[in-house]
């Protein structure tokens, strides 16, 4: 069965001005519902992540800011939202989200976070809009419990997944790959395994092609036993920091690109959503809604 992770807490953390790009935490499970794609049993709400178990990626110094609410005012600059305690909850649900969604896609093959993708928090500070990074968190649980042996994280958000990239720049048990704008955010890019670095405008055509030509090689060599794919919508043309030139039918294209491969190779994956700032939020929802239609319709 399909295993969604989803939490209200998701949509409802942050001051009214904050709003709008958490809209569709609560309107992607609503639209899912709705039109039958799934129903209340392939929902579960996680529990906020255990401490020692975040202690395990993320410095214990930069915890107890988040859990005291002591983050400085340049700290909070940095991650871009004003600290609260409803906001270090909603990040340590999301965390405990995606560990949740990598025990049942060892189960299932495929499990996913309607939130996560916090690819901008590193282990002593978060960043973009991220305090926790919950692929590394996971996958740190993942090595810690000898659940997996060689993890492949596949970042296709269009910004790079700088924080994972330092996280891991030393476990060789964790291999990250993002294929990114190359003159986007952030402006500072850390050294993953491997990154593209995509050109302004690049079309969805070279994009795929890319893409194709990629992922079938690097599964070959890095021979993982488990994947995390953070599926962002913010490759988008429609998106409002984007700067590529994808349309909702390639993005959905590039997911099928992404299973078909992990399902040839029986690798399981636990897929986090990541961004889309699109103006309309319908174009976000139903973008990554295909996310889910295709896991669920390629899984069973």
């Amino acid at each position: 069965m399909l295993k969604i992770a989803y939490d209200p807490i998701y949509a409802h953390p942050l001051p009214e001005g904050h709003r709008f790009p958490m809209l569709k935490y609560e309107l992607i499970p609503g639209q899912l519902l709705h039109e039958g794609t799934i129903d209340a049993a392939n929902l579960f709400a996680p529990q906020p992540c255990a401490r020692e178990t975040v202690l395990w990626t993320h410095d214990e110094v930069y915890l107890d800011k988040l859990q005291q609410q002591t983050l400085s005012a340049a700290e909070q600059r940095r991650i871009g939202f004003p600290q609260s305690p409803e906001l270090t909850l909603r990040e340590l649900t999301l965390v405990q989200g995606t560990i949740d969604c990598c025990k049942a896609a060892l189960d299932h093959g495929v499990s996913l976070n309607v939130a996560g993708g916090t690819h901008h928090a590193f282990a002593d500070r978060g960043e973009g809009f991220c305090l926790l990074n919950d692929m590394a968190v996971a996958a740190n649980y993942l090595l810690h419990q000898q659940l997996a042996k060689k993890i492949l994280i596949i970042d296709l958000d269009v910004h790079q997944g700088n924080g994972t990239a330092s996280i891991f720049s030393k476990e060789e048990r964790v291999y990250t790959f993002s294929m990114h704008g190359e003159h986007n955010y952030p402006f500072h890019k850390e050294k993953s395994d491997l990154d593209i670095g995509l050109k302004d405008g690049t079309g969805e055509t070279a994009y795929l092609s890319v893409l194709a030509a990629t992922l079938p090689q690097l599964i070959s060599e890095v021979n993982p036993d488990f994947a995390f794919y953070l599926s962002g919508v913010d490759i988008l043309d429609t998106d409002k920091f984007g700067k590529l030139k994808v349309s909702v039918a390639g993005c959905m294209e590039r997911d099928r690109i992404v299973f078909t491969e992990l399902i040839k190779h029986h690798i399981p994956v636990t897929v986090a959503m990541g961004g889309g700032y699109s103006p309309d939020v319908r174009t976000i929802v139903e973008a990554h809604c295909n996310t889910f239609r295709l896991a669920a319709s390629l899984y069973r």
